[in-house]
């Protein structure tokens, strides 16, 4: 039976849709497409897509972010780093419905690989929304939320904290703390859901009941995982935050999750 973000198989049911879009946001959307399509006219582009809380439908105007992957026939080269980055800025100046652009861009070989099989992979096929372009989910299996998947979406977790450490001794504004919380908060809550994913049983992209799952079978942390959720939607730049995060909930957060699921395999 479907439920707890999946499907009628019980594996995990792709969770964007381009017709979950919010009115607000179509015109973001069609914009993307066509400065995609513009920016990447010469064969180099496999397929785009879209992620976030836009293709779920749960995005807000005026605070959500717009999220891209672009799958190249090759490895991304400068150049094309530099168009992605042109894209970036002209869709931010353009529409106030959105607090910021980023764009993701690999080999559709990468994403294909056996290495990225369970992340990546599983990140094109589950997360993302095809914008343009031959679907790389049809050449992907079918997931399922396994102690596998756990281990190689978030189990990289420890080797992230220190260059968060770095970014916030680095970190003199307050947007530069906010946006540096709002990172850090979510990637937490998300290693929080995947922790706890298999014995759960099912999938969910949402901060919130990411957070209130978490807290089912770690109530000594529940509070902290709760704030971080909220963070994650609302950013602060109190240094106070960004120390709990860092210092207190990432450590516990990473040693549980390598007790519990062991280490992500290395990358090049």
């Amino acid at each position: 039976m479907a439920g707890r973000g999946l499907d009628v198989e019980g594996t995990i049911a792709r969770e964007g849709a381009l017709s979950r879009v919010p009115a607000a946001f179509a015109g973001v959307v069609d914009a993307a497409r066509a400065r995609i399509a513009d920016s990447f006219d010469d064969g180099r582009l496999h397929s785009a897509y879209i992620y976030g809380s836009i293709p779920r439908g749960t995005a807000t105007p005026g605070l959500s972010d717009l999220d891209l992957l672009l799958a190249l026939h090759t490895a991304p080269t400068e150049a094309d780093r530099a168009a992605a980055t042109a894209v970036e800025q002209a869709l931010d100046r353009s529409f106030t419905q959105i607090d910021g652009v980023g764009i993701l861009l690999f080999s559709a070989r990468t994403l294909l690989s056996e290495l990225e099989r369970h992340d990546l992979g599983f990140f094109v096929a589950c997360l993302c929304t095809p914008l343009l372009g031959d679907d790389l989910a049809d050449q992907l299996p079918r997931y399922r939320p396994t102690p596998l998947l756990a281990r190689e979406t978030n189990g990289d977790l420890s080797r992230a904290l220190a260059g968060w450490r770095r970014q916030a001794a680095e970190a003199h504004t307050d947007h530069q703390r906010a946006a540096l919380s709002r990172l850090v908060a979510r990637r937490i809550v998300r290693t929080g859901f995947t922790l706890i994913m298999p014995r759960w049983g099912g999938w969910t992209s949402d901060l919130t009941e990411s957070a209130e799952v978490f807290g089912l079978y770690y109530p000594q942390r529940a509070g902290q995982m709760r704030r971080a959720a909220t963070i994650g939607r609302t950013p602060s730049p109190s240094p106070d935050v960004l120390r709990e995060l860092i210092d207190d909930l990432g450590p516990w957060l990473a040693a549980e999750y390598a007790a519990v699921h062991g280490e992500k395999a290395a990358r090049p």
